[in-house]
């Protein structure tokens, strides 16, 4: 912030941070405060606390909340009405159909996971999952009501593959940083994607569906089986669901053409313009239009019966929205704050391995400010000039880069504006999502970060 600087030290700042989260947590569980209010609240206090000049405040509250919203709130919006045709028009039915007939009711977890790598290796975590989302929902009340059993895996499949593969922007940051190669990152972390899914997705996320039940949310609003007697073939829900992630996938194959210097995406207007229509928002307004066409007009519905139809989806969502937003002000504060680079500059000498030390620090920013962007590049930053001198073969340099990027996703919580995410799609509250989200992506890091140090000692 211009003209301030911070005079509290790491120390005292992460006591706040722990207080703040403490506050949020006996808030919500033990008093059950509205999550929107509690973390509204808890940004003002952390605000004052930590220092923030008082005229600062408020532009820093709305300023962090409507950054998180710019983003979220068109993806959840326009997400929700595209799986809102879906279900409406009896394809998510149809489609879940399908699947269960190709993987059986037991392997069902599986198969969804499964579909969720592949579209996540172009499409971005939040973006994915709520493409995803009817699809998931359809198959959990066919088969017993339980949301988690079939989401969970799926979530944690848009995780890893957001995390660890390039084109995401996480793994290009650090591979740019350390100077790593792309196409190699690329292998790499395609390589250790199902087994790290496998075992901290599919197996964590059947575990605690099976431990957790929670019925099927009304994200759509309400499931209108009677209007779906003339539901579209599977080919084309597949299409319509495709048609989003294919545009994503050109904007992410331009970006990571660009990076590897085969088109300039500055001077080159033909690709600021394929960009643009491939980039979330655009993409899944395209696909709701496309929807909107072929599983309501084609299907005989017009005007303000369809547009009720839309229309329906959007109430249910605004609360999702509202505290995604919140969840994103709170971390805004604590990175306002200053506390990154206080704790940057405290672990700089910490006399571990380098590889080691890559992911500590990634992952103590992750825990103390939420932004796994800000936590991978800052630790990127601090070791790239030890990296960069270490005489580390090609494949040692992409284990740190993934390890980093490992450390990143540690333990999301109420600071990460995908913890609450996460939460609210799948209707659970703030101790369950703590017990079955928080700990899935600890896992996920941990044993990410294993495999990488294997691939280290190999390399």
């Amino acid at each position: 912030m211009e003209g301030w600087s911070q005079t509290l030290g790491a120390g005292a700042l992460l006591g706040i941070a722990a207080g703040a989260i403490a506050l949020i947590l006996v808030l919500v569980i033990v008093f059950k405060m509205h999550a929107f209010l509690t973390l509204v609240l808890v940004s003002l206090l952390t605000a004052f606390a930590t220092g923030i000049p008082a005229g600062q405040i408020v532009p820093t509250l709305v300023t962090s909340f409507g950054t998180t919203l710019g983003s979220v709130a068109l993806l959840i919006g326009l997400g929700a009405m595209l799986g809102k045709m879906v279900e409406h028009s009896g394809g998510a039915r149809i489609l879940a159909e399908k699947m269960v007939s190709v993987f059986g009711e037991r392997r069902a977890p599986f198969g969804l996971g499964l579909a969720s790598l592949i579209m996540g290796f172009p499409i971005f975590f939040d973006a994915g999952l709520v493409v995803m989302l009817p699809i998931i929902f359809a198959v959990a009340r066919r088969l017993g009501n339980n949301v988690l059993l079939f989401g969970m895996p799926a979530a944690a499949a848009f995780s890893v593959m957001h995390v660890f593969v390039p084109p995401h922007p996480g793994p290009v940051a650090a591979t740019e940083l350390y100077g790593a190669s792309l196409g190699l990152v690329l292998l790499v972390g395609l390589l250790i994607a199902f087994p790290l899914w496998y075992v901290t997705g599919y197996l964590w996320g059947t575990y605690v569906g099976r431990r957790y039940i929670f019925p099927v949310p009304a994200l759509f609003g309400s499931v209108d089986d009677d209007v779906q007697t003339n539901p579209p073939g599977v080919g084309t829900v597949i299409a319509i669901l495709l048609l989003p992630l294919l545009l994503i996938f050109m904007n992410t194959g331009l970006d990571f053409l660009d990076g590897a210097g085969v088109v300039d995406a500055e001077n080159e207007t033909w690709v600021q313009v394929l960009s643009t229509i491939g980039s979330a928002p655009v993409a899944l307004l395209i696909s709701v239009l496309v929807a909107t066409f072929v599983l309501g007009n084609r299907r005989g519905e017009h005007g303000t019966a369809l547009e009720k139809v839309l229309d329906s989806a959007l109430g249910p969502v605004c609360s999702v929205i509202l505290i995604t937003g919140a969840g994103g002000m709170f971390g805004g504060v604590l990175r306002t704050s200053g506390i990154g680079d206080a704790l940057s500059d405290s672990l700089a000498d910490i006399g571990l391995p380098v590889i080691v030390a890559a992911y500590v620090i990634a992952l103590i920013l992750r825990v103390a400010q939420g932004s796994a962007t800000v936590a991978l590049v800052t630790a990127a930053g601090l070791m790239a000039p030890a990296v960069a001198a270490g005489g580390y073969t090609v494949l040692q340099i992409v284990a740190i880069t993934l390890a980093t990027a490992a450390g990143s996703v540690f333990a999301s919580h109420v600071n990460d504006s995908g913890f609450w995410l996460v939460g609210r799609l799948m209707g659970m509250d703030v101790k369950t999502t703590l017990k079955t989200w928080t700990v899935q992506q600890a896992l996920e890091s941990v044993v990410g970060f294993a495999i990488c140090l294997v691939i280290f000692w190999i390399g």
